[in-house]
């Protein structure tokens, strides 16, 4: 398999700690991670666009030469693919618990957070609009409140003792945001002391870039 992805952007980025956080357990998926660079507009050339019309990143390509264009699809995808070890619990409930926290974390702050970046220092040279980067930080301020009062219970990560594919969507998004130089956690300590956590832990290492 072929992982399509670019360094710093907050989708690949989820999947590549994804990846890593299985090699830290001991599976080598065995997948190749390519580069597409979009500065440069790669992602936007034909021979991208075969891989994917939208013209976005991750893109996973599978053995048999077709593609998977979504990262939270990607993770699922390797989830059911390799089950020993996988990071989402088996049990019903607990499995409920960690999906909904990952879907809180993009639909309520990983989204806004983007949005922030892209109005404020785009690295895709977007316009700066302060309007729309002030509205995106004040759309996910409950986001962070909810995920502060989570970690309330000196829990290590979002979801439990190790990081959950919640962890690296919020992680992913916040390397967007210190990338832009923009830290929007607000007096948290929760939240920081996680941000911490996370970046020293194996797949933050092997993964993150600043």
């Amino acid at each position: 398999m072929k992982l399509y992805m670019v360094p710093l952007a907050p989708n690949p980025t989820k999947v590549m700690l994804y990846i890593a956080q299985r090699a830290h357990r001991g599976l080598d998926m065995g997948i190749e991670q390519i580069v597409v660079n979009t500065v440069k507009g790669r992602h936007k050339e034909p021979e991208h666009l075969a891989r994917n019309p939208f013209g976005t990143l991750p893109v996973l390509e599978l053995g048999d030469g077709s593609y998977l264009l979504e990262s939270l699809t990607i993770i699922h995808y390797l989830e059911a693919l390799f089950p020993a070890g996988a990071l989402l619990p088996a049990d019903v409930k607990a499995r409920a618990r960690a999906l909904q926290m990952e879907r809180i974390v993009e639909l309520r702050a990983a989204v806004h957070m983007g949005r922030y970046a892209h109005a404020t220092k785009s690295p895709l040279g977007r316009p700066a609009e302060p309007a729309v980067a002030n509205a995106a930080a004040a759309d996910l301020q409950p986001a962070f409140d909810y995920l502060e009062q989570e970690l309330a219970d000196n829990r290590p990560f979002l979801t439990g003792d190790a990081p959950s594919i919640a962890d690296f969507t919020l992680q992913a998004a916040c390397q967007f945001l210190r990338f832009i130089e923009a830290d929007l956690f607000g007096d948290r300590p929760g939240l920081r002391a996680w941000d911490e956590r996370f970046r020293a832990s194996p797949a933050g290492r092997a993964v993150l870039k600043c």
